[in-house]
């Protein structure tokens, strides 16, 4: 079952959408398609509805038995113990995303387009980027973004990577600077501020699809980087390993990174500093795709 709501959506992809799904209500489709049809119609969703508001919620084999999408919505997935949720803003959160939410370029679209077009038709992109972000908390209202890292794969194969430290506003504590490696004598010599850090990363990724691990949690921390900047809103397609993980293996006792990484045997040296764990979510999200799950 799948069920996609609209607003504010051109004419032409409701026709769209009536090919496929029933239009119960006015921008209300239901309807029964196959895993394919349905990334393929997200993927036109995504590529029409311009500044419209779309949210997708279908049937999948999960704790939850469901899943869902959004596009352009101020409501925001995140990740509760590895329940999905939605963030309700507030009216001053609300306020604010209106204020920001420019959009992408002419040319940007175009260039999202053609390569949502090359990867049409494929559950599991040839091409991608791997993110990792290092924050100063857990809280994207409180806390900020420390260090960003992606790793550039195409065909499978790593092409190219990237990391930046980024300037807090505030020193980061004496725990954060134990668990990552990181401490306020680096982020004040080698970080750059947030703006010129977020522009470098998401030019970067360059419109790809993302793959992360809890990418709940990374989107939360950029979505607020790019308010913050004055930014487009960050709405890469996600792939999240740790969803994924949840999915294909049982035998495990519990699905953090480095858990996941000694399950599979892939090195850990250097956790918590973001190109490492990009490097281990890269091998990982590899071993699942490829995953036989008879017997797991």
């Amino acid at each position: 079952m799948i069920v996609i709501t609209m607003t504010d959506c051109p004419v032409g992809l409701r026709g769209d959408l009536t090919k496929w799904l029933l239009e119960v209500n006015t921008g209300v489709f239901v309807g029964q398609v196959s895993a394919r049809v349905r990334d393929n119609l997200w993927e036109r969703i995504k590529e029409t509805a311009k500044d419209g508001r779309v949210t997708m919620v279908f049937s999948t084999n999960n704790e939850q038995k469901l899943d869902f999408r959004i596009h352009n919505s101020t409501w925001e997935p995140i990740d509760f113990d590895g329940i999905k949720l939605i963030l309700r803003p507030s009216p001053s959160r609300i306020k604010q995303l209106g204020e920001l939410r420019l959009g992408f370029s002419k040319a940007s679209k175009r260039q999202i387009a053609k390569r949502a077009e090359k990867k049409r038709g494929a559950n599991t992109p040839d091409d991608y980027v791997v993110i990792d972000i290092e924050t100063s908390g857990l809280n994207p209202e409180e806390h900020e973004i420390i260090e960003l890292g992606a790793i550039l794969v195409e065909a499978h194969k790593i092409k190219e990577r990237f990391s930046v430290l980024v300037q807090p506003q505030k020193d980061i504590a004496e725990q954060i600077e134990n668990i990552t490696g990181i401490t306020n004598a680096m982020l004040r010599e080698e970080g750059v501020d947030i703006s010129i850090a977020m522009q470098r990363f998401i030019a970067f990724m360059d419109g790809l699809p993302v793959v992360a691990h809890n990418a709940d949690f990374d989107y939360s921390f950029l979505r607020k980087a790019c308010a913050l900047c004055n930014l487009p809103l960050f709405s890469n397609r996600s792939i999240c390993t740790l969803i994924l993980s949840r999915r294909k293996i049982r035998k495990v006792d519990n699905y953090k990174l480095i858990t996941l990484a000694k399950h599979f045997g892939i090195p850990t040296t250097k956790m918590h500093r973001s190109l490492a764990d990009c490097e281990i979510t890269y091998q990982l999200y590899e071993k699942l795709i490829n995953l036989d799950t008879s017997g797991l």
